[in-house]
């Protein structure tokens, strides 16, 4: 049975804070007794962390079954494993199983669950996500956009990147935005000097990146936002994955 996105989105508050739609944070909802040893995974809950409450997304539990033919929270039989070390951590801890970390992220970037294949990208996103933004920090404390650049880079690509964003984008070979693909990273001038390549992030798909920001922490935004769209300077792709 194929996963769709569309399962039950229900109950969407406005969130709104001047013209910005925060960005919501998932948590794991308790089984309840009805779905202990009844084959369902767990339903999601979906509230924003800045004003719990206020935004709630519901997905209803999942039969087993729809999961790799009863092996529940597994996708094609892909074992769960570290994915490389963390400032503060032996590893990375799996916060939910593979298939929810899709139903989740399909939600957010407004996709089919299907199109989400990178379950490392997803874990390694899942285990950042809401950290705190500070200039210069490279920790699960507080983290900048370059460090988590170079981080996710390290651990979903197994590929060593310098640890600023002007440093990134002279890594990079610059791309049209219309060839933009997951993995590619989009830069912005955001403060300092004029045309100063000041922030880094990761593009997905469907026209959102990750990145560490100061408003939302480690997040998801659209490249059509004005603020980022007014912002934006280019995108690149690593020379050596050309």
């Amino acid at each position: 049975m194929e996963i769709r996105k569309y399962w039950l989105l229900l109950g969407i508050g406005c969130c709104c804070t001047g013209c910005h739609l925060l960005h919501p944070v998932f948590s794991k909802s308790t089984p309840s007794a009805s779905t202990k040893g009844s084959g369902a995974t767990p339903a999601v809950s979906v509230s924003n962390k800045k004003n719990s409450g206020s935004s709630t997304v519901s997905v209803r539990s999942l039969p087993a079954s729809s999961l790799n033919n009863g092996n529940s929270g597994q996708l094609k039989n892909e074992s769960v494993k570290p994915l490389g070390f963390r400032p503060s951590d032996q590893f990375y801890l799996l916060q939910e199983p593979p298939a929810l970390l899709q139903i989740k992220y399909a939600i957010l970037l407004d996709v089919v669950a299907e199109k989400l294949t990178n379950s490392s990208l997803l874990q390694v996103m899942d285990t950042w996500w809401g950290t705190r933004y500070c200039m210069g920090g490279s920790t699960d404390n507080c983290i900048d956009c370059s460090a988590f650049v170079q981080i996710l880079y390290r651990d979903v690509y197994q590929f060593p990147l310098p640890r600023t964003a002007r440093e990134q984008y002279d890594a990079s070979e610059l791309i049209d935005k219309d060839e933009l693909k997951e993995g590619d990273l989009v830069f912005f001038h955001t403060t300092g000097r004029r045309n100063a390549i000041t922030h880094v992030g990761v593009y997905l798909l469907n026209n959102k990146f990750v990145h560490a920001s100061s408003s939302i922490g480690v997040g998801i935004s659209d490249l059509d936002e004005p603020y980022w769209k007014s912002r934006y300077k280019g995108a690149g792709r690593l020379k050596s994955q050309i």
